[in-house]
């Protein structure tokens, strides 16, 4: 939600800019200047291919009129901006290669965005420090490595600096502390390490955003010394080794509103002190060592909507105050605690909240009825002791999207059970549900049905036909029930599917040859049924599958004869009529 907001800003700014450069080339139609030129040639010389397509326009003397991604300045010709983006999550659009150093030589360059290329390797070029009045450098969703090159602590102007989402390593360097005029610092999702130096934050007046994320940090939390910090609203240390206690320098942070400091090695309580943080609206420590009872004075925080302490050492009794308190709550996640609820506690139950996790809470007895069912999207009670109420807890929650009851002992007939219309995630996983599988695999469920996992249950009858109304579906677990039938040649249609776990049924038949065209998929186990016939050679379009499992069934004949059926344990073939190939011994062949 941060990195989106933080993407929207950018994009936002970017946008500015190329409408502005738009405006200066008609305008004034600025001819580029040629050594400006040859650095940019030098750059598309170092990426050996681009899917973007975005440099096979770069062709021409002109570089600012008609190459993609290029400004220039009016008076000057010099170019100011070079700007070339892909989205990170589109795995067809990349470029290879490395980033040439030439771009050093673009005088007076001042913002320089390549992001999202996920190709291009090789270090960050040491002359980058010699662009003095850079004020953007965001080279994000690369696959750069190296260090971090301490000369970026020269440039200046610099007021953003991302390098989010590479394989840089090493530690940060101390140089970066001298960018007094930096507004955001996004270093997330490498491999750097050590502890945070000292002087990186003690003089950075102006930073707004801050995320360090998803890296191998150690060591306690950095000290926002001094009380300089009023303008830093968003703090993400989440995802490294940070140990030690919540420090008061944190919670003096007076203006930040989303503060996140989860999966670390933190300890000890969270502070009474952490009502000082007026401004807080997110607030997530899960996954650390945190001990001691929950704070009242989380209470008072106005503003906070999103509060989430799972996984970690805390211990009721909930202060009553939490009842009261907290106007704006609308996320609540206790899960995985030691705490003993005994019940979803009533100012919970009667609160207008959107998502509700109290997994490993020790619940007992009925599931809740929550009083304003309207709001609620996301409810996760598994790994209780929850027995009954399924019937009016569904009939309740007709908005539902998302319920997570695995790990229970409820007992009750599926197909009794009104699901809500719009459910994308089922998953009621080792309980005690009888009942026809059906009664979820139908064209009312599943046209939003993302993910199922009803294994480990009773439930019997075959699997139906898919009908066009799955199509979004990604995961399928039913194993461990009493399924009956074959699998439907049908389940190709499911063309998003990713997992299918159909193992310790009663399933017969033969596996259909065009399950083969399932390219997603990454998960198969159909072992320990009743299947017989061969493995299809159309399975060697399933390149995709990390694991398969087709053990303890009736499958005969030669195991597909390419990656990775035949580097696959030979356990996962173990105990058929007849199989062979590669990796079990050879198949004989018929004499003539």
């Amino acid at each position: 939600m941060l990195v989106l907001k933080w993407v929207a800003i950018l994009l936002a700014l970017l946008a500015a800019i190329g409408s502005f450069g738009s405006r200066t080339r008609a305008e004034d139609a600025v001819i580029c200047s040629e050594q400006d030129r040859a650095s940019l040639l030098a750059f598309k010389a170092a990426i050996l291919r681009d899917t973007t397509d975005a440099l096979s326009s770069w062709t021409g003397r002109d570089c600012c009129t008609d190459w993609e991604g290029v400004t220039c300045q009016a008076s000057t010709g010099r170019v100011s901006s070079l700007i070339l983006q892909a989205r990170a999550e589109d795995g067809e659009s990349f470029m290879t290669g490395t980033l040439s150093p030439s771009l050093a030589n673009l005088q007076s360059l001042e913002i320089l965005v390549v992001s999202g290329m996920k190709r291009i390797k090789g270090p960050i070029p040491d002359k980058l420090s010699q662009l003095s009045g850079l004020s953007q450098l965001v080279l994000e969703f690369n696959s750069l490595d190296g260090a971090v090159p301490p000369g970026l602590g020269h440039l200046a102007s610099l007021q953003v600096l991302s390098l989010n989402g590479n394989r840089l390593t090493g530690q940060i360097p101390p140089s970066l502390g001298n960018l007094k005029g930096l507004l955001q610092l996004n270093l997330a999702r490498n491999s750097l390490s050590g502890q945070i130096p000292a002087t990186l934050l003690s003089y950075l007046p102006r930073l707004q955003f801050l995320d360090l994320s998803f890296n191998l940090f150690s060591g306690p939390l950095p000290e926002f010394s001094g009380g300089r910090f009023g303008n830093l609203t968003n703090v993400d240390l989440s995802n490294n080794q940070f140990s030690g206690q919540i420090s008061n320098s944190v919670l003096s942070l007076s203006s930040v509103s989303f503060l996140s400091l989860g999966n670390n090695r933190l300890s000890g309580g969270i502070p009474h002190q952490i009502s000082s943080l007026k401004s807080l609206s997110q607030l997530q420590l899960s996954g650390n060592r945190l001990t001691g009872q929950i704070p009242a004075s989380i209470s008072t925080l106005q503003k906070l909507w999103y509060l989430n302490l799972s996984r970690n050492e805390l211990s009721g009794p909930l202060p009553l105050s939490l009842g009261q308190g907290i106007p704006s709550l609308s996320t609540i996640d206790l899960s995985y605690n030691n705490l003993s609820l005994g019940f979803v506690p009533e100012w919970i139950r009667n609160r207008e909240l959107y998502d509700i996790r109290l997994a490993g809470c020790r619940l007992s007895g009925r599931l809740p009825i929550f009083t304003k069912p309207d709001s609620l999207d996301i409810v996760d009670l598994s790994d209780n002791s929850l027995t009954d109420g399924a019937s009016s807890f569904f009939a309740n929650l007709a908005s539902l999207s998302e319920v997570r009851l695995r790990n229970n002992q409820l007992n009750f007939d599926i197909s009794k059970i009104p699901l809500p219309y719009n459910l994308r995630i089922l998953d009621l996983r080792s309980n005690r549900l009888v009942g026809q599988l059906s009664a979820i695999l139908n064209n009312r469920t599943g046209r939003s049905l993302e993910i199922i996992d009803v294994s480990g249950n009773q439930l019997s009858g075959g699997i139906s036909e898919f009908s066009g109304g799955a199509t979004g579906l990604k995961v399928l677990n039913i194993a461990g029930n009493r399924i009956s039938g074959q699998i439907p040649s049908s389940i190709s249609s499911l063309s998003e599917l990713q997992m299918l776990d159909v193992s310790r049924n009663r399933i017969g038949g033969t596996i259909p040859p065009n399950m083969g065209g399932l390219t997603k998929l990454q998960w198969l186990d159909v072992s320990i049924n009743a299947i017989s016939g061969r493995i299809p050679a159309s399975f060697l379009g399933l390149t995709s599958l990390q694991h398969a499992n087709f053990r303890a069934n009736r499958l005969c004949g030669e195991i597909p004869q390419g990656r990775p059926f035949n580097v696959f344990q030979a356990v996962a073939y173990a105990h058929n009529l007849c199989l062979c190939g590669k990796p079990l011994p050879p198949c004989r062949r018929s004499r003539r």
